[in-house]
């Protein structure tokens, strides 16, 4: 029976010729990632149970991101106990200080991501690596404990939505404008438990790591896994990345299909996603004029280099406005390292913004950008419910790297476009 790439991977690893939508399974987990929040959780049950080995600690890569470097004692001493675990279990893949940054940006860019594999995290943002052509999907700590002592974890084989996607991207208009006006269209539960593969033109032009800003959100779109059929495109991203043999598993021309949405973006507008949803997209046109406090360019959505290089060009030879903070969070040390390299950070430095060392750090509330009461941000990253960045009375509003540095410019929301003339 024809099948999509979803349901290829997921029967690969149960060692069955195919499986269908609803089934229940156990599969073979080819990758497990722990960061530093939901890890101790998954560490106290095993302990609970008396499960005091890893199945496949080569499978296991750590890479503690929420709260690096570590903002105060309680997160000093949850990185501490996880890493004390990682060595008595012989984990050797761990990615401290040095060599830390964002889990969703360290993976695949240090060859830990190849089509056809399984991999899981207890993240929502996992889906990421679907870009690669994964099946990635993130669960909670009951089940990172799961696959931990066992090498597997169950899954109800999800339903497929064909998302195609067509037209040639506008000056200006970017992936992460893509996707916000996919989730505006569907809703923050348009694809509830749905893989959501994506294809069409726009696909294909699109950059592996602007792909990979697409997969990233699908969880806002409350999907269990976003996914692209890998292509050249991938092979050549993969390039000195992985040794590891792979092949493209890619869905079956005449599968079944739970729906197909088509969407031609060619006359799509930037779009900024209003408090407090994701799904609140509005065109960049209704919103000028509204100030901001803060411009965060950073996260697992819009953290690489080719995003701070977009925000660069933009920024360069120009001055965040008075009164507005800018914050520059490269999404890994070797994208630290690459943009300071190409004469990025300076770029950013000249123009009054600081730079932070890799973290997840203000996209989560965390640390390094928190927001005051009042406060209103423009930022590169993935939710902007209440609260998400700092105060509950604080507002987040979603863009590309683009519309964060314009607006950084002027201390308010504008259209990146008239930069690009």
């Amino acid at each position: 029976m024809a099948s999509t790439i979803t349901e290829k991977i997921l029967a690969r690893h149960t060692n069955q010729d195919e499986v269908n939508p609803g089934e229940i399974i156990s599969a073979e987990i080819d990758t497990i990632m722990l960061h530093d929040v939901t890890t101790t959780p998954a560490i106290d049950r095993l302990e609970k149970h008396g499960l005091n080995n890893v199945r496949h600690p080569e499978d296991v890569v750590v890479i503690p991101d929420h709260f690096v470097p570590n903002k105060d004692i309680k997160s000093a001493e949850m990185v501490s106990r996880i890493r004390e675990w990682a060595q008595e279990q012989g984990i050797d893949t761990f990615y401290d200080i040095g060599e830390h940054g964002v889990c969703h940006a360290i993976l695949p860019e240090q060859g830990h991501v190849t089509p056809g594999q399984t991999i899981i995290c207890g993240d929502s943002h996992t889906s990421t690596h679907g870009a690669l052509g994964a099946f990635a999907t993130g669960v909670g700590s009951t089940d990172l404990a799961a696959a931990l002592a066992t090498g597997e974890l169950w899954f109800r084989v999800p339903e497929t939505i064909k998302y195609i996607i067509n037209g040639k991207l506008p000056d200006g208009v970017y992936s992460k404008d893509v996707i916000l006006e996919l989730i505006r269209q569907i809703g923050v539960d348009g694809a509830l438990y749905k893989a959501m593969e994506f294809t069409g033109q726009t696909i294909k032009q699109m950059s592996v790591e602007a792909r990979m800003t697409v997969t990233n959100m699908t969880i806002e779109a409350g999907g269990k896994n976003g996914i692209i059929n890998p292509d050249y495109k991938t092979e050549k991203y993969l390039e000195g990345r992985t040794k590891e043999d792979y092949e493209l598993i890619k869905s079956d021309p005449n599968c079944n299909y739970a729906k197909t949405v088509e969407i031609d973006v060619s006359d799509l507008e930037p779009l900024v996603a209003v408090p407090s949803l994701p799904s609140n997209g509005r065109p960049i046109n209704q919103l000028d004029n509204l100030e901001v406090d803060q411009a965060y360019l950073g996260s697992c959505t819009n953290g690489r280099i080719e995003d701070l290089r977009i925000a660069a060009d933009i920024i360069k030879n120009r001055t965040v406005a008075d009164g507005t903070r800018m914050i520059v969070v490269p999404a890994s040390t070797d994208i630290w390292k690459q943009a300071n390299q190409e004469g990025l950070l300076e770029i950013f430095t000249e123009a009054g913004a600081t730079i932070s060392t890799p973290t997840c750090g203000a996209c989560l509330g965390g640390h390094m950008g928190i927001l005051a009461s009042g406060e209103r941000c423009i930022s590169s990253t993935n939710r902007n419910f209440v609260g998400r960045m700092g105060s509950p009375d604080s507002e987040v509003y979603l863009g590309s790297p683009a519309t964060v540095a314009a607006s950084a410019i002027e201390g308010k929301i504008v259209d990146p476009r008239d930069y690009l003339k």
